[in-house]
């Protein structure tokens, strides 16, 4: 059987830290009660003329140098995103123009917040059937662009950054003790796209739009709606809560997260958590997270790991591989 593998991360900040403090002079708001409710105490901003594709060719580029592959092996491009440069073409063409690919195939994916899940799972699809032999696949997001910095249920919760991973391809068993991913399961309900959704749009309004959210309703969503998946790919692989070695998450909320690794029987110490520092990227959560747990030496070789991200649409999905 033909697994994917992923062969490097690579991740990307914006210089410019935005703090809890930093928001108070914005809105009314505090330190204390953005921690308390959230867990987060700072997240960067993109510059001035700094944008998505600039973020995620930044950090498909520290994945490239990672997995020790040149952009000339790199035939496909896949960069999940809900803020594009533009309406079209794709950023995902912007990212190869501006890493030097000439070749092969790019376009973005919008599932919002689990855009990562939704992008590699797409791309272990075509890397196993052999339209591609290489792939980018990244996440990244500059939310601070459609932001209302009036709304401070929103605009403390999201922050701007990329995170990238090179995927290529093993032969293996068929088996769980494979390299690679081992099991995705992928989910929709348009019947929630209210809860988390913009207020504008290009065919709507002719104007991207604010971020408009129901805080309670998408926490009690993220907590136990999304235990599907959860079960799908634990019953596809055998593992569990207790077996798997290391918990990768959107990273949305600290109390979310908490929330869903108690309820998956997880132990907070094999729980990756980086939303201090990061607050939401929407679909960079997870790549930024991982590639940190890659570089801090803790995801390890052939440690079994769990990526489950919950986002607007309703959209939701869950990830095992072994590294």
């Amino acid at each position: 059987m033909i697994r994917s593998v992923i062969l490097g991360t690579g991740s990307y900040l914006p210089a410019k830290v935005l703090t809890n403090e930093d928001l108070t002079k914005i809105v009314d708001t505090s330190d204390e009660w953005i921690v308390q409710r959230t867990g987060i105490r700072e997240r960067h901003v993109a510059a001035d003329g700094e944008m998505t594709s600039d973020l995620a060719a930044a950090a498909a580029a520290k994945a490239l140098e990672a997995a020790g592959v040149s952009v000339d092996e790199i035939d496909l491009v896949l960069l999940a995103t809900a803020t594009p440069d533009r309406t079209f073409p794709s950023s995902a063409v912007e990212v190869q123009r501006k890493l030097g690919v000439t070749h092969g195939f790019a376009f973005d994916l919008q599932a919002v917040c689990s855009g990562f899940i939704y992008a590699l799972t797409v791309a272990d699809s075509l890397l196993r059937t052999g339209l591609a032999r290489k792939a980018l696949v990244i996440g990244a997001d500059t939310f601070s662009r459609i932001l209302d910095w009036n709304d401070r249920t929103t605009c403390v919760l999201f922050g701007d950054g990329a995170g990238a991973v090179v995927l290529g391809t093993e032969e293996g068993e068929g088996t769980v003790i494979d390299r690679g991913l081992l099991a995705a399961s992928l989910r929709a309900d348009g019947r929630h796209v209210d809860k988390l959704c913009t207020d504008g749009g290009p065919s709507m309004t002719g104007a991207p739009g604010h971020v408009r959210m129901h805080g309670q309703e998408v926490f009690k969503f993220a907590v136990g709606g999304v235990g599907d998946v959860i079960k799908s790919v634990f019953e596809a692989t055998g593992f569990d809560g207790a077996s798997i070695d290391w918990f990768i998450p959107h990273q949305a909320n600290r109390r979310i997260i908490e929330g869903s690794a108690k309820k998956l029987g997880i132990p907070l110490e094999k729980t990756i958590i980086t939303v201090e520092g990061h607050a939401n990227t929407s679909a960079a959560t997870i790549p930024l997270a991982l590639d940190f747990a890659v570089r801090s030496d803790k995801v390890k070789r052939d440690d079994v790991v769990l990526f489950e991200a919950v986002g607007g649409g309703l959209t939701w999905g869950a990830v095992i591989l072994r590294w």
